[in-house]
C-alpha cells in the first residue's frame, strides 16, 4: 500500500473568539504536518448557523497569521478540495446520509421537539435523568424503524419535519487506536443514535466532519479531548460508508487546566487571574464587552507558541526555548501527555521575558514609540533604541517599558525617600558637589569613565564608593533599582545628569 502524504486540518467553528486551547490544537497540527512534509488545512465548520458569529472567521484567520501558522489550503487560498467552508459544501453531505439510509445504518425520525421533551420528562419522573435516543428507546418513538413503509413515504411526501439518525448497533465493541491514549474501547450500548441531518436540512458536525475529512484526504485528526466521546461514532461512520482503509489516525489532546489543576481554563479564570485566554482582543458583537488577547497584552507570538507547545507536550531533553523550526524538528505526538496540562501564569511571563530580551532594539523601539507618542514625546530613533536596549533586560512586556524607563524621557518628580533618608549623611553633600564638578570637567562621558570618575571622587575624600551608588541612582532616576547605572548616566548625557544632581543638592540645602 502506497504511503499517503500527511494531511491535517484545523477545523474551528466561527462561533466566537479563538481560545488558547484552539491555538494549541492548530499549532500541534501545523508542526506535525511540517515535520512530515505534509499539508496543513484550515476548514471552517459553520454548519451550526444559529451559533454563527459575524467576524469570527476573520478573527480565526488573523490569529493564525499572528502566530505564524500559514495554512496551505483554506478560505482565501483555495486548494484542490475547495471550498473550505462547510456552509459552501452543503450539496456534498446529503448523498452520504442517503447512502447510510439505503444500507440500513441510518433512519428517519419524525419526533417533534415537544414529543422528545415529553419523553425526557416522563423518564425523569420515572427516575432516569440520562434518557437518550438509542437502540432501546427508538422502538417507542416515531421513526422509520417503527412506522410502516407507507406511513414513512407519506410523511416524506407531505413534507413532515424529520431528522436522520445513525442506527447504532447493539452489543458491539468499537475500537480505535489513539496515538496519544492507546487503544480506546467503547461498547455500542453506551452510545445514542446521534442526529446526522437536522430538520433544517443542515448536516450535524458528525456527518459533515467525517465526510470532509474523507474528501479532503485527511490522514491524521488531531483535536481536543472534548471530541473523544464522538470518536467511536466517527469510526462507525467510516466503516458504514466503506472508508475504513482511508480512515485517519486519531490523536486527542489533553485539556488545558486552571493553574490549580481544577477544571478547564476558561475566560472567567483568565479575568480572575489577569491572564488572557484568547489569541487576540475580542469584542462580543452582542454585549460590546472586550476580552483582552495575548497580542494586545504584550505577549510576543514566539513566546505564545512556546507557552502553548508545553501545555501537553514535552521534548526529549530539558530545552525550553524553541523557534518554530526547532518545534517542527522536535515535535512528536508520542510525547504528548494524555493528562490535563496546568497553565502556569509565571512561566508564561517568563517565556515572554526570554523572547523580549532577544528582540532587536529597532523593532522594540517601533512598538515603544507608540506609547511615547501618546505622551507627546518624540525622542530620536538612536536614543530610543539605546533606551530599549537597556530596559529590555528587566522587562516582561513592551507594556512595561514606560514604567521601567520613564526617567529617560522626563525628570523624576518623585524619589525613593527610603533610600534618601537611609543613605544621605553629613558627607553626602560634599561628595555630590565634588562629583558634579568632576563630571562637569570631564570630556569623556563614557560608561567606563563615569564609573572611574565616581570611584576616584569617593576615594579622594576617603569614602567608600559603594556607600553612595544607590543614592546616585535615586538622584538620577528617582528609583532604587533599574538598568545599569553607568549606562543610564552615559545615555542621559552630561547636561541632564548634572541638572538632576543639582536639583537634589538644592532641595537638601
Amino acid at each position: 500500500m502506497t504511503e499517503r502524504r500527511v494531511r491535517v486540518r484545523f477545523a474551528p467553528s466561527p462561533t466566537g473568539p479563538l481560545h488558547i486551547g484552539g491555538v494549541r490544537t492548530a499549532l500541534y497540527n501545523y508542526v506535525f504536518a511540517k515535520k512530515h512534509g505534509g499539508d496543513f488545512l484550515l476548514r471552517i465548520e459553520d454548519t451550526d448557523q444559529e451559533r454563527f458569529v459575524p467576524g469570527a472567521e476573520e478573527y480565526i484567520i488573523e490569529s493564525l497569521k499572528w502566530a505564524g501558522m500559514d495554512y496551505d489550503e483554506g478560505p482565501g487560498k483555495g486548494g484542490p478540495h475547495a471550498p473550505y467552508r462547510q456552509s459552501e459544501r452543503m450539496h456534498l453531505y446529503k448523498q452520504y446520509a442517503d447512502e447510510l439510509l439505503a444500507k440500513g445504518h441510518a433512519y428517519y425520525a419524525f419526533d417533534t421537539p415537544e414529543e422528545l421533551d415529553a419523553m425526557r420528562e416522563r423518564m425523569a419522573k420515572a427516575g432516569s435523568n440520562a434518557w437518550k435516543y438509542d437502540h432501546v428507546t427508538r422502538e417507542y418513538m416515531k421513526n422509520s424503524l417503527t412506522l410502516s413503509q407507507d406511513e414513512v413515504k407519506h410523511r416524506l411526501e407531505d413534507g413532515d419535519p424529520y431528522v436522520i439518525r445513525v442506527k447504532i448497533p447493539r452489543n458491539e465493541e468499537i475500537r480505535l487506536q489513539d496515538i496519544i491514549r492507546g487503544w480506546v474501547v467503547v461498547q455500542s450500548n453506551q452510545l445514542d443514535d446521534k442526529v446526522l441531518f437536522k430538520s433544517d436540512g443542515m448536516p450535524t458536525y458528525h456527518m459533515a466532519n467525517v465526510a470532509d475529512d474523507h474528501l479532503m484526504e485527511i490522514t491524521h485528526v488531531i483535536r481536543g479531548e472534548e471530541w473523544l466521546p464522538s470518536a467511536p461514532l466517527h469510526v462507525l461512520l467510516y466503516k458504514y460508508l466503506g472508508w475504513e482503509d482511508t480512515m485517519p489516525q486519531f490523536a486527542h489532546l489533553p485539556l488545558i487546566l486552571r493553574p490549580d489543576g481544577n477544571g478547564k481554563l476558561s475566560k472567567r479564570d483568565g479575568d480572575r487571574l489577569g491572564i488572557p485566554v484568547y489569541a487576540l482582543n475580542y469584542t462580543d458583537p452582542e454585549t460590546a464587552e472586550t476580552s483582552k488577547g495575548y497580542r494586545e497584552s504584550g505577549y510576543l507570538p514566539e513566546a505564545v507558541l512556546n507557552i502553548i507547545a508545553f501545555l501537553g507536550w514535552h521534548p526529549s531533553d530539558n530545552k525550553e526555548l524553541f523557534s518554530m523550526d526547532e518545534l517542527i524538528e522536535s515535535f512528536s505526538l508520542e510525547r504528548v501527555s494524555k493528562s490535563g496540562a496546568r497553565f502556569d501564569v509565571e512561566k508564561a511571563k517568563w517565556f515572554n521575558h526570554q523572547y523580549l530580551k532577544t528582540k532587536d532594539n529597532h523593532s522594540l523601539a517601533s512598538e515603544f514609540r507608540k506609547v511615547l507618542e501618546e505622551k507627546n514625546l518624540n525622542p530620536t530613533e538612536e536614543y530610543l533604541e539605546n533606551v530599549c536596549g537597556l530596559i529590555k533586560e528587566k522587562a516582561g512586556f513592551i507594556n512595561d517599558f514606560w514604567s521601567l524607563g520613564h526617567f529617560f524621557f522626563i525628570r523624576p518628580d518623585k524619589y525613593d525617600e527610603t533610600v534618601i533618608q537611609k543613605k544621605w549623611d553629613d558627607n553626602a553633600p560634599v561628595f555630590f558637589e565634588k562629583l558634579k564638578e568632576a563630571y562637569n570637567q570631564t570630556a569623556d562621558f563614557s560608561i567606563l569613565n563615569l564609573q572611574k570618575v565616581y570611584e576616584d571622587t569617593a576615594n579622594g575624600l576617603g569614602l567608600k564608593p559603594g556607600n553612595y551608588m544607590q543614592l546616585l541612582r535615586v538622584m538620577i532616576t528617582g528609583e532604587s533599582h533599574g538598568p545599569a547605572l553607568w549606562d543610564t548616566l552615559a545615555l542621559l548625557g552630561k547636561e541632564e545628569v548634572l541638572a538632576r544632581i543639582e536639583k537634589i543638592l538644592n532641595d537638601k540645602k
